[in-house]
């Protein structure tokens, strides 16, 4: 049944309505003038107001402008009790109203726009959930498009920067085993020049010729773990940002966790407020899975990120001496579940996160609800690339003081 405010000066108006709707079984309050009205509306948040638009104490007009104006009154539906005659004239007005009833009042009509409005209520609530799927579909949609554009645009920069570090890094093994001759070579000058000249003796002081012997070495070889590491980074980015346009594709989900945690690495050392974040990782022996691959590596890649980000917030909220205490730690395991599925979990020891997130990963649309709290867009969106597109599951376990878990299961085959 509805909650119903009455806001009508006439008693004997008041007596018709309170009888017509109480009996069926309706909760209605009354006031008697606008003002005590607008009170007892933001105290009632009634679904229904009735007002009199013929009692000369009550400026229905203005005080239907007000509620609607209220965005916690704007869904109440407003019903004018008018005549005719008053009724054209707020029609020139363009009042706010939802809709009308004519004096005197007829107990059909009554509870008809009581019922109508029951039923302008649901729709409404149709429409702004739609609105709210909308949205989100849109924020989806733009955020694919950008991360299908920043993948692309990664590929190309990669691709770009591989060409020369491949050349550095070949070549690399050539420079050793020259500048290992040349070590040699000079070692035999030295041997068979006893009596070297006073320049040659000069030269070597200025030089100090036997630490430039010890350490040419010593840089080659930092150089070549350099274009090494350069090379992993490119070729992890290639991997990431692998294009899913050819459809599904074979995909070593323990390579796209290493190469997640790789492009990742910058976010784990310290930082004020916190210690380094360890990961640790108990890879099972996991078969190829079929599945776009990209799109999984940007599941991967935001639940991570937002892992590191509840373990930054817990060590702010925490006190200075205890945030010097706390060991942030992620976990990521895998496992092969059954013929048909594997399990991938990403785990923290995370002191307070919040279990809003818990209560809404399984329903991503409640991301566009403005009232109440909200789940990132990023974990939104790796639960529709799990859950919609690769028919896996996404779920968070969470307990304050002892951390969250993420469960991934994912079908090792596309039917």
């Amino acid at each position: 049944m509805a909650k119903i405010l009455a806001i009508i000066g006439d008693a004997v108006t008041v007596e018709v309505v309170q009888e017509l709707l109480g009996r069926e079984g309706h909760q209605v309050r009354v006031a008697p003038d606008g003002k005590e009205g607008l009170d007892l509306a933001r105290e009632f948040s009634p679904d229904v107001i009735i007002c009199d638009g013929t009692s000369p104490q009550i400026n229905f007009l203005d005080l239907c402008r007000l509620l609607k104006a209220d965005r916690e009154l704007a869904r109440a539906y407003f019903i004018v009790l008018t005549t005719a005659s008053r009724f054209e004239e707020s029609q020139e007005l363009e009042a706010p109203f939802d809709d009308f009833l004519f004096k005197p009042i007829v107990k059909q009509e009554l509870l008809g726009r009581v019922r109508a409005s029951k039923r302008a209520r649901e729709l409404r609530a149709q429409l702004d959930l739609a609105q709210e799927e909308l949205q989100l579909s849109r924020d989806r949609m733009l955020q694919s498009e950008k991360m299908s554009s920043l993948g692309e645009l990664v590929s190309g920069i990669a691709h770009e920067i591989n060409n020369p570090i491949t050349f550095i890094y070949s070549n690399l093994t050539h420079v050793r085993s020259y500048a290992t001759d040349l070590i040699e070579l000079l070692r035999l000058y030295q041997k068979e020049l006893v009596n070297p000249g006073s320049e040659i003796l000069q030269k070597q002081q200025d030089m100090d010729v036997e630490f430039v012997l010890d350490d040419l070495l010593k840089i080659v070889s930092s150089i070549r773990t350099g274009s090494d590491r350069i090379r992993q980074l490119i070729l992890s980015l290639q991997d990431f940002s692998r294009s899913d346009r050819s459809g599904w594709q074979l995909f070593d989900v323990s390579d796209g966790l290493e190469n997640t945690l790789l492009l990742l690495q910058h976010r784990l050392p310290a930082r004020e407020g916190r210690r380094d974040i360890k990961v640790m990782k108990e890879f099972g022996n996991l078969p190829q899975i079929e599945c776009y691959a990209g799109l999984l590596n940007q599941a991967f890649l935001n639940i991570i990120n937002h892992v590191i980000d509840a373990l930054e917030e817990s060590a702010q909220e925490l006190e200075e001496l205890e945030s010097i205490q706390f060991k942030p730690v992620i976990l990521i395991s895998t496992q092969v579940v059954d013929a048909q599925r594997i399990r991938i979990e990403i785990a923290d020891n995370d002191m307070a996160i919040s279990k809003d997130i818990t209560a809404q990963i399984s329903d991503p649309f409640l991301v566009a609800k403005p009232t109440g709290p909200t789940i990132p867009l990023g974990l939104a969106l790796s639960y529709r690339i799990i859950v919609e597109q690769h028919k896996g599951e996404l779920k968070c376990f969470s307990e304050p003081g002892k951390g969250t878990k993420f469960r991934i299961e994912i079908p090792l085959r596309h039917s």
